[in-house]
C-alpha cells in the first residue's frame, strides 16, 4: 500500500500557477484577442478628446494676473520707434545687415543692459532626433568654415536688482539682419518695450537676456548654437579665429566706439543664470480670424513637452486678462471628414444620455468640440510622435528649460493702421509682462504639473494616465502574436527530431520553461 501511494505521488503532475493558465490561454487564442485588443485600443483612443480634462495651475506661486500692469506708452512709444528705425534701414541698400544690428544695439545699450555680439557657424543639419542622448558640444562645427557662412546673433542682459544673477528668463526674438520683414520687426518692437520696463521694475528677482537669434541660416540653428556655447564654454580662441577668418563681419564689432551713449558692447560671451523658462516671440501674417490671436507651439524633439503650468499661465493671460484667441497646432483636413461628424454626434448623444441616468456624469461634448479636439489631439500625437520641434524653443528642452513659441496673428495689416498696431502692441506687451512676473515668482524650477500629455485644445489636456491605456491596449497584441509564433515554431522543431508527424501546434507546459 506505502509502494503503491508513493508512485501515485511521484507520477502526479505538479498543479499549475494561475498566471501561468491565463498566458496558455491567451497565446492559444492570441488571434482573437489581438483583434479584441486592438478594437478596444482604437475605441479608447477615440475617447481621448471625451476624456481630456480642463488645464488648472497647479504651482500657486506663479499667481497670473494678480498685479496690475506697468507698461505705459511710454514704452509702446519707444517700441513703435524702434520699428521704424529698423524698417527705414532695410531701405538701404549698402550694409543693412549691419545697420539693423547697430541699431538694436544701440537701443539695447541705452537701456543699459549688457550687450554682446555672438558668432556662428551655419550647419547643414540644424536637427538630429538623437541629439537629446548626445553631448551638448556635440555639434559643434569645425574651423574650417568659409567666412561667408557666419551668423551673428545680438544678445542684450539686464541684471535683476534684487537677484543673485543665479536663475535667468529668457526672450528669443528670431530676425533675419539680411532682410527686415515687417512682422519680424514688429515681434522686436514687442520685446524691447517690456525688456525697457524691466529695466526700472523693482520686483525683479531673475535676470532678464534677450537674444535676437540672426535667422538667415534657420531659426533653430541659431538658438541651438547659442544655447551651446552658454552651456559649453569656450576658453580657446574661437572668436579670434572667426575674426580672422572673415574680415566683412569685423564692422559689427566696431560699433564699441561709435555708440552715441558710450557705453561699451563686450566682445566676449556673457552670460547669466540657470535658465527658468524661455519664450520665443514671433508676430505671422494677418489672421484669418475676426479677431486677434495667440498660437502657441509646444512640442520639442523627441517628443518633449515643456510644463504644463507654462502654457496654462499663458493661455489665462491671453484669454482672460488680453482678450486674445489662443489657438495650438490641429490638422486642418481631419475637420472635414464625415465619418469624425457622425462620430461626435453619436459621442453627444451617448453623453447626454449618461447626465440622464446620472447628472454627476459629465461625459457630453458637443460634436463641434469633439472634432476640434480631434484634429488638435492628432496634432499632437503626430508631432510628439515624429520627434521634430515645432519651433525654435525645441532648443532649450535640450538643456532642461521649459520653452514656448508664441505667435501672435493680428487681425489687420501692420502697416495699414498705426492705431490698431499700437494697442495689439500693448496687449501683446502687458501678456508677456504677466508670464514673466509669473516666472518670476517661482523659487524653483517648473516640476509641479505634467511633463507628458496631449492638448486637445488651448485648455484641455489628456495626461499620461489616460492616454497609455489605449496605448496599452495596441500594444498588447505584439506580444501575444510573438508568443504564439514562438510555440509554433518549439512545437515543429520537437517533431521533426522525434520524427513524428504532427497535426497542430499544441502548448505544453514545457514549453513556457
Amino acid at each position: 500500500m506505502a509502494e503503491s501511494g508513493s508512485e501515485t505521488a511521484a507520477g502526479a503532475k505538479p498543479k499549475r500557477k494561475p498566471i501561468v493558465w491565463l498566458g496558455i490561454f491567451l497565446i492559444s487564442h492570441s488571434f482573437f484577442f489581438s483583434v479584441v485588443f486592438s478594437a478596444a485600443g482604437v475605441v479608447a483612443l477615440l475617447l481621448l478628446p471625451v476624456l481630456a480634462k480642463n488645464t488648472y495651475i497647479s504651482e500657486n506661486a506663479l499667481m497670473p494676473g494678480s498685479a496690475a500692469s506697468m507698461l505705459s506708452d511710454q514704452e509702446v512709444a519707444e517700441a513703435s520707434r524702434l520699428v521704424s528705425d529698423l524698417t527705414s534701414s532695410n531701405s538701404k541698400p549698402l550694409c543693412s545687415a549691419i545697420g539693423s544690428q547697430r541699431i538694436l544695439a544701440q537701443h539695447m545699450s541705452n537701456l543699459g543692459a549688457e550687450v554682446s555680439f555672438h558668432k556662428f557657424h551655419s550647419q547643414r543639419n540644424q536637427f538630429h532626433s538623437l541629439h537629446f542622448f548626445s553631448s551638448p558640444d556635440s555639434g559643434r562645427v569645425e574651423q574650417n568654415v568659409s567666412g561667408s557662412m557666419h551668423g551673428v546673433n545680438t544678445v542684450g542682459i539686464i541684471r535683476a536688482p534684487r537677484g543673485d544673477g543665479k536663475e535667468a528668463i529668457v526672450f528669443v526674438t528670431p530676425f533675419n539682419s539680411v532682410k527686415v520683414n515687417p512682422n519680424e520687426a514688429f515681434s522686436l518692437g514687442i520685446t524691447y518695450s517690456v525688456f525697457s520696463l524691466l529695466n526700472r521694475v523693482p520686483w525683479l528677482a531673475k535676470d532678464v537676456i534677450w537674444l535676437v537669434a540672426d535667422s538667415q541660416f534657420g531659426e533653430y540653428a541659431a538658438v541651438s548654437a547659442w544655447l551651446r556655447d552658454y552651456h559649453t564654454p569656450v576658453f580657446s580662441g574661437l572668436g579670434t579665429l572667426d575674426a580672422e577668418m572673415c574680415t566683412e563681419n569685423n564692422n559689427l564689432y566696431g560699433m564699441n566706439e561709435n555708440l552715441s551713449t558710450g557705453r561699451a558692447i563686450y566682445d566676449g560671451f556673457k552670460r547669466a543664470g540657470t535658465m527658468a523658462a524661455a519664450l520665443v516671440i514671433k508676430v505671422a501674417d494677418q489672421s484669418e480670424q475676426f479677431e486677434d490671436g495667440l498660437s502657441i507651439y509646444a512640442e520639442a524633439s523627441n517628443g518633449q513637452m515643456p510644463n504644463l503650468d507654462l502654457i496654462n499661465v499663458v493661455n489665462y493671460l491671453a484669454v482672460h486678462r488680453q482678450g486674445l484667441r489662443v489657438k495650438v497646432e490641429k490638422f486642418w483636413s481631419i475637420l472635414g471628414m464625415k465619418w469624425l461628424n457622425t462620430l461626435g454626434e453619436i459621442f453627444e448623444s451617448l453623453g447626454h444620455f449618461a447626465r440622464s441616468l446620472n447628472p454627476d456624469w459629465k461625459f457630453v461634448i458637443p460634436a463641434t468640440d469633439y472634432i476640434e479636439g480631434s484634429a488638435t489631439l492628432a496634432s499632437s500625437l503626430y508631432n510628439q510622435a515624429l520627434g521634430v520641434p515645432t519651433g525654435p524653443h525645441g532648443a532649450f528642452r535640450d538643456y532642461q528649460v521649459d520653452a514656448i513659441t508664441l505667435e501672435i496673428s493680428p487681425k489687420f495689416s501692420l502697416l495699414d493702421n498705426i492705431a490698431r498696431r499700437n494697442d495689439l502692441l500693448l496687449r501683446s506687451d502687458r501678456l508677456i509682462e504677466g508670464v514673466i512676473r509669473s516666472v518670476n515668482n517661482l523659487l524653483e524650477k517648473f516640476h509641479q504639473s505634467f511633463f507628458l500629455y496631449l492638448l486637445t485644445s488651448p485648455g484641455k489636456f489628456v495626461s499620461v494616465g489616460v492616454y497609455m491605456i489605449a496605448f496599452a491596449l495596441l500594444v498588447a497584441p505584439l506580444p501575444l502574436v510573438a508568443a504564439s509564433l514562438y510555440v509554433d515554431a518549439s512545437n515543429s522543431d520537437s517533431s521533426v527530431k522525434k520524427e513524428k508527424p504532427s497535426p497542430s501546434a499544441i502548448i505544453t507546459r514545457e514549453s513556457w520553461k
